[in-house]
């Protein structure tokens, strides 16, 4: 799959689509290409070098807070223009969308994305992505950069599923998870080495006034 051109009816981005009808989630092996994949870990990591990665809160607006007893990722949110690779990425997730919009009717208008460094030792504790005031978060969709990763190094995304399922995805380079926003808990358990991720929401119209 070439990282710029994906159509919205590729086998691939159906194959999503429909494992979110059918469960609500999905887990994509090796979504991204290496070399896009590698490229984007070392624009992670130039920006926690330059110190443009800061520590992420819990809350939105103004009880927003550092605690990190609940996070501890670094995080810094992507913006059109910084970086070639990240619009590259950006290029990517809107056919995702698109998709998912043409099958599914979800509305979703656009796509907010961050980088996520979580370094040894560092977790976040079971939540829910949508917040309780704020409705726009559909589809959460987490990409893993991390190169060479063996179960052993822990670092999991683990989500609770219906029926009690625990299922733990091992943050694999170019493993896609998707899945819906206020519908599936997770957790992210601590990883014996640095843990970098790009993770992202397709959000819809809110339901704040105009």
């Amino acid at each position: 799959m070439r990282a710029m051109q994906i159509s919205h009816d590729h086998p691939l981005l159906q194959r999503i689509v429909d494992d979110l009808a059918e469960k609500g989630w999905s887990q994509q092996n090796g979504f991204l290409p290496q070399a896009l994949t590698l490229e984007l870990a070392a624009e992670c990591r130039k920006r926690a070098a330059e110190g443009e990665l800061a520590p992420a809160a819990v809350g939105r607006g103004p009880a927003q807070e550092i605690r990190e007893g609940i996070r501890g990722d670094h995080i810094q949110w992507l913006e059109e223009g910084d970086a070639v690779v990240c619009d590259r990425y950006m290029t990517v997730m809107d056919s995702l969308r698109l998709a998912i919009n043409r099958s599914l009717f979800l509305g979703l208008e656009d796509f907010e994305s961050h980088f996520a460094m979580y370094p040894p030792g560092a977790f976040y504790l079971r939540h829910l992505d949508r917040f309780r005031d704020d409705d726009r978060r559909t589809v959460s969709a987490v990409i893993y950069l991390n190169d060479e990763w063996l179960p052993e190094h822990g670092g999991q995304l683990r989500m609770y599923l219906k029926d009690g399922v625990e299922l733990d995805v091992v943050p694999s380079g170019g493993c896609l998870v998707v899945f819906l926003s206020g519908e599936v808990p997770h957790e992210v358990l601590p990883a014996t080495r640095e843990r970098l991720s790009l993770t992202g929401w397709f959000r819809r119209r809110g339901n704040e006034p105009f």
